[in-house]
């Protein structure tokens, strides 16, 4: 009886720890202003090392919150005046099976290091305005276009 007792309480923990990482996925989520995305936490081997995430899009910060993870805190926080979107690219090689194929993924830069995340097409759009609504003068918001006079001479 002993030996049952004990395997009870072990898959009741599972249970209740697996309960907790979807609760914490929606609680992310209830706030609004979230989008589906992978992160790259590892290039130690090609193609490999992305993990399921959701981006909680704050003011001027986007919070990356890994998806199976209990921390509280977000794996990492962009600010939009310090990040560029240094490549754009589809999946390649092993990476077309661990994502949609309608996925693009963008290597950042920001003012501590580079790295990448992945997400659909269409949540790329809405990315990359968020990032260009940046002030003027921001690295990842869009230069002015330059004023074109006439000549003075011409007539």
């Amino acid at each position: 009886m002993r030996v049952l007792e004990v395997l009870g309480i072990c898959v009741g923990a599972l249970f209740a720890l697996v309960f907790l990482l979807f609760f914490r996925g929606r609680l992310l989520m209830v706030g609004g202003g979230t989008i589906r995305l992978q992160i790259r936490v590892s290039t130690l081997v090609p193609g490999r090392g992305w993990s399921p995430a959701i981006g909680q899009f704050a003011g001027g910060h986007l919070r990356i919150h890994r998806l199976f993870s209990f921390a509280v805190r977000p794996k990492r926080t962009l600010d939009r005046g310090a990040t560029v979107v240094e490549d754009r690219r589809r999946p390649e090689g092993p990476e077309r099976l661990t994502m949609p194929a309608h996925w693009v993924i963008l290597r950042l830069a920001t003012t501590l290091d580079e790295f990448e995340i992945a997400m659909a097409e269409s949540t790329v759009t809405g990315f990359l305005s968020w990032l260009e609504a940046a002030p003027p003068g921001q690295p990842g918001s869009v230069a002015p276009r330059p004023v074109i006079r006439p000549h003075p001479l011409e007539p």
